[in-house]
């Protein structure tokens, strides 16, 4: 069971006292990932959400702290890795969060729903709402039937449906970076929705933490490289499927990955042509109206342009728009961080709305500067 604070004495001696809620207890599938590396990090200093069983096949039986020394001393530091095993982390989990492969994330998150608990899928297993498109792009999905029961968890968009999900799909990084970037200009129609080129640039932590040449520092260091592009990237059908529902009609992008020498950071620049003229303080204000609800999206003042390390280790994506009227075109720029808005931060934000607190509950981060 949860643990209860005792009675907390609040107002000095006004003889008021206030309950503590039971601390929410967070499992995790695949700790030794960047994403699982992450959340661990995020929540440590949950305020009310708090790591309590996390699995690695490879590290069952060590102590998180001994594979993450930066815990050391904080909470969650000492939970003992096990072996992925759903029937145990529902006896002791509220909320999952899965860290794993495509392909692995559809069983163990259909065997955790059914026993009643709660879900977020960082993978892209439950984010597509086609099964076709899914298997055309990933592999065969054999649980189905779970897709209508799955709620894309971008929180600007998608909020009221995440409060009554129990199972959640975590967008992916570039979507993240690229739907929030054009969905203002989709929602009001002042681009075409055929004509959309995304240049998107990633930090090398979003190729996974597993071993690999071509992630090596000697490899990306001093070098920039496109991979996946023409449309071969798997992101692509997950950033047409929300831009469609955004435009009202079908929306084709040519999506086009590039790997940058940083560890962490996403900035997609996208090209889109606009339906008439408009001018930039038109734009400009149009963009500011749409998000000025949503704290996690910063659109910057006309002039000013994104960079990564001002979202570094934070929720925000930071998007500017620039009107070249010579072209006729709207160039978009969108920077967020790829490891936490566009994975564990975000999953953790997704938590927060499924369990009834505000979304921002222990995600208010300062960027990670310099």
């Amino acid at each position: 069971m949860p643990d209860i604070a005792e009675i907390q004495q609040a107002g000095g001696n006004s003889g008021l006292s206030l309950w503590r809620k039971p601390m929410i207890r967070a499992g995790l599938v695949g700790v030794t990932g960047y994403t699982g590396m992450e959340l661990s990090r995020i929540l440590a200093s949950h305020p009310s959400m708090r790591l309590v069983a996390a699995t690695s096949r490879q590290d069952a039986g060590k102590r998180l702290d001994s594979i993450y020394p930066f815990l050391q001393g904080l909470p969650g530091a000492d939970v003992i890795l096990i072996e992925p095993d759903a029937a145990e982390l529902a006896r002791q989990c509220d909320v999952v969060f899965l860290a794993v492969p495509h392909g692995v994330a559809m069983e163990t998150g259909a065997e955790l729903y059914d026993a009643g608990v709660k879900v977020v899928d960082l993978s892209a297993d439950f984010r597509l709402r086609d099964a076709e498109v899914y298997e055309a792009w990933y592999k065969e999905h054999t649980r189905k039937d779970y897709l209508p029961k799955a709620v894309y968890g971008l929180p600007e968009l998608y909020a009221d449906e995440v409060k009554q999900a129990r199972l959640v799909a975590n967008p992916g990084c570039y979507p993240t970076a690229s739907i929030l970037g054009l969905y203002a200009a989709l929602k009001n129609g002042i681009i075409q929705p055929d004509d959309i080129v995304i240049d998107a640039k990633s930090g090398t932590t979003g190729a996974g933490r597993k071993a690999a040449v071509g992630s090596l520092y000697c490899e990306v260091a001093d070098t920039f490289r496109p991979y996946n592009i023409a449309g071969k990237h798997r992101h692509t059908p997950e950033i047409e499927q929300e831009c469609t529902l955004a435009a009202g009609s079908a929306v084709t992008v040519s999506f086009n990955p590039h790997l940058l020498p940083i560890s962490r950071g996403i900035l997609a620049t996208i090209y889109t042509k606009l339906v008439s003229p408009l001018s930039q303080a038109e734009v400009q204000a149009m963009y500011e109206d749409f998000w000025k609800d949503a704290p996690w999206v910063r659109v910057l003042p006309a002039g000013r342009l994104p960079e990564t390390r001002n979202v570094r280790g934070t929720l925000f994506c930071d998007i500017a728009v620039s009107v070249d009227q010579r072209t006729g075109r709207l160039i978009i720029t969108s920077a967020i961080d790829n490891l936490c808005r566009g994975a564990s931060g975000q999953a953790v934000a997704n938590a927060n709305l499924m369990f009834g607190l505000p979304v921002e509950t222990g995600l208010n981060f300062a960027p990670l500067v310099p």
